[in-house]
C-alpha cells in the first residue's frame, strides 16, 4: 500500500491558489479564444452553478455576468429562492424565466406520464415520481426503479422496463435542452459566452445531457471534485444555504439525490473512489478508506469504468466523413 493515506485529505485544495488560477484563466479564454464580452450562467441554486457564478464575478466583475433562473413545474421552490439569493449576493443582473409552458408544448410532461402509466396504471393528477438506481456496490448489473407517490402519500417502487425508462429520461431531458436554448439566446443577445457547470465527478462520469447542460463554451470547475467545489464555495464566502445544500437532480417531483439516480455512492465517497482510481490505488486500499469489502470497492471501480465507456459519446464531436 502507498504510504500516503487514502481519504478526504487526498482531496485537500489550496483554495486561494486555485481561485487565482481560475480567475486568470477565465478572461484569457473569454477574450483570446471565445472573443466574447461576458458570461451567462444558469443558476440552479445548487453548489456547482453557484461556484461557477461566483468565479465568473471574481474573474470579470459583476457587470459582465448575467444569471438565469429557469424553473419549471417540477422544480423545488427552494432552488429558485437560493438562486435569487445568490444572484443578489453577487450583485449580478439576472432573469427568472419559467420554462414550463415550453415544456408543456413540447410534450415533456405528457410523454413522461404516458410512460409512467404503462408501469403504474393508477398514476395521475397529484402523483409524484422519481427514478432510482439499484445494483451498484451490492453486485449485479445496474438497473432502474420507478418510485411513485399517490396524493395520499403512499409510495410504491417497481422495476422499470427499458422502453419506459428510456422514454421517461428522454422526456425529462427536454428540461436541460430548453434551458440551454435560453442560455444561448441571452449569450447571443449580449455577445456573451455560456458557462458550463459540471464538476469533475459529473464530467468524468457523463452525468449531463448531450446538447443540454453538457453544452457550454467553457467549464471552469470540470477539473474539481465535488468535495473541492464545496470547499471553494466556503472560501468564496457564499451564503450558508448554498454551502450546505445537498446535491439533488431537481428534475423529478419527488426529492432525489444524485447518488439515488446515477452514482454508486454519495458524492464524498465517489470523489475518493474516482481520485483513488485516477492515482492507481488498489481496490483493497479503497475498501479500507470507504469501510467496505474489497469486492464492493472493485465493483465501484468497475462502475466508474463502465459509465466512462457508456457515456463517451456525450462529449464527443460529431463524426465526419474523411475528406478526400
Amino acid at each position: 500500500m502507498s504510504a500516503v493515506p487514502l481519504g478526504p485529505e487526498s482531496l485537500a485544495l489550496d483554495c486561494e491558489a486555485e481561485l487565482a488560477r481560475i480567475s486568470q484563466w477565465i478572461p484569457q479564454v473569454l477574450t483570446q479564444k471565445l472573443r466574447r464580452r461576458g458570461l451567462v450562467v444558469a443558476i440552479s441554486g445548487g453548489i456547482d452553478s453557484s461556484v461557477c457564478a461566483a468565479l465568473s464575478v471574481r474573474a470579470l466583475g459583476a457587470r459582465k455576468v448575467f444569471g438565469l433562473l429557469l424553473p419549471e413545474r417540477d422544480s423545488s421552490g427552494f432552488s429558485t429562492e437560493r438562486g435569487r439569493q445568490l444572484a443578489e449576493h453577487l450583485g449580478i443582473e439576472y432573469q427568472v424565466h419559467d420554462i414550463a409552458p415550453a415544456l408543456e408544448a413540447l410534450g415533456c410532461y405528457q410523454q413522461r406520464d404516458e410512460a409512467i402509466r404503462r408501469v403504474v396504471p393508477a398514476y395521475g393528477e397529484g402523483w409524484k415520481n422519481k427514478i432510482v438506481i439499484a445494483g451498484g456496490v451490492e453486485g449485479g448489473i445496474n438497473f432502474f426503479k420507478l418510485v411513485v407517490q399517490s396524493p395520499d402519500g403512499e409510495q410504491q417502487s417497481v422495476r422499470l422496463p427499458l422502453r419506459e425508462y428510456l422514454q421517461i429520461v428522454a422526456a425529462t431531458n427536454f428540461k436541460q435542452r430548453v434551458r440551454k436554448t435560453m442560455d444561448y439566446y441571452h449569450a447571443d443577445r449580449l455577445n456573451y459566452a455560456v458557462v458550463g457547470t459540471p464538476n469533475r465527478l459529473e464530467y468524468d462520469q457523463g452525468f449531463f445531457v448531450k446538447n443540454g447542460d453538457g453544452s457550454a463554451d467553457l467549464k471552469p470547475i470540470a477539473h474539481l471534485y465535488k468535495t473541492q467545489v464545496y470547499a471553494m464555495a466556503r472560501h468564496l464566502g457564499l451564503p450558508d444555504a448554498i454551502c450546505n445544500a445537498v446535491p439533488t437532480t431537481d428534475t423529478y417531483t419527488l426529492p432525489q439525490g444524485q447518488d439515488e439516480f446515477y452514482f454508486a455512492l454519495p458524492y464524498a465517497q465517489m470523489d475518493i473512489a474516482l481520485w483513488a482510481l485516477e492515482h492507481g490505488r488498489s481496490a483493497e486500499e479503497l475498501a479500507v478508506a470507504l469501510k467496505m469489502t474489497p469486492a464492493q470497492a472493485q465493483r465501484v471501480y468497475d462502475d466508474i469504468r463502465a459509465k466512462r465507456r457508456a457515456t463517451e459519446y456525450l462529449a464527443a464531436a460529431p463524426e465526419l466523413v474523411q475528406a478526400l
